[in-house]
């Protein structure tokens, strides 16, 4: 069975800025959603394990189809209150690791090394790692077999610069993405601030902000079923 890893944060505040966020919920349960709907398979991990806070801002984004992914008690439990910890995964047993955003994602996702193993194994194995808004942080340190960083020389979109800007979360937020990703070398793509907007560049498949989730879904299902 075609499976997919979908990658969560733990992270309930801006760093010492007392602030809630978390993980935004559409980025997750419309990726989640068109994965069922061609009975792909998902896990949830994250770099602790166990709780993933939602963050309120993405709460007034809320859907119908949003929620009835929310409401499902088996969301619940294996996303939001038990998702694993890395040391509970193989990543022989996925094509595809997704991280899904929310602004949590950038105090915990950039460094953590067993992330970057799990995804860099996929990768290796010939799967695809995608992300979606601020889930792109996840990708900044992942390096290749030759100890390159993995998004040097790639096309790849995430949160804008712009965008955060008109957020209003600048000056709260730990680095840039879009920054942090031209540093190391990779070629930030961007299109209209808030519009869906999704690219591939081989195994990797990025969209640039929360309305970009299910163009994510799709693409990587158009590619997994290559």
């Amino acid at each position: 069975m075609k499976k997919v890893l979908v990658v969560l944060t733990n992270t309930l505040t801006y760093g010492a800025i007392n602030r809630p966020t978390g993980l935004w919920l559409g980025e997750a349960t419309e990726f989640v959603a068109e994965m069922a709907k061609a009975n792909i398979s998902v896990d949830y991990i994250s770099p602790k394990g166990g709780f993933v806070p939602l963050d309120p801002r993405g709460m007034k984004y809320v859907t119908d189809p949003i929620m009835s992914v929310y409401k499902q008690p088996d969301f619940i439990r294996r996303a939001l209150t038990s998702s694993l910890k890395p040391s509970q995964v193989d990543p022989n047993d996925y094509q595809a690791i997704y991280y899904a955003g929310g602004h949590g994602v950038m105090w915990d996702f950039p460094n953590n090394a067993e992330l970057q193993t799990i995804a860099a194994r996929i990768y290796q194995g010939g799967g695809y790692i995608t992300s979606v808004c601020h889930g792109v942080a996840g990708l900044l340190n992942i390096r290749d077999a030759q100890g390159h960083y993995l998004i040097a020389g790639k096309n790849i979109t995430g949160f804008t610069t712009a965008e955060e800007i008109l957020a209003g979360k600048k000056s709260s937020v730990p680095f840039l993405n879009q920054v942090e990703v031209e540093k190391r070398g990779g070629h930030f793509v961007k299109k209209r601030a808030y519009k869906e907007f999704v690219i591939q560049d081989g195994q990797l498949i990025t969209g640039q902000n929360p309305f970009s989730a299910k163009a994510v879904a799709k693409q990587l299902i158009q590619a997994i079923g290559k």
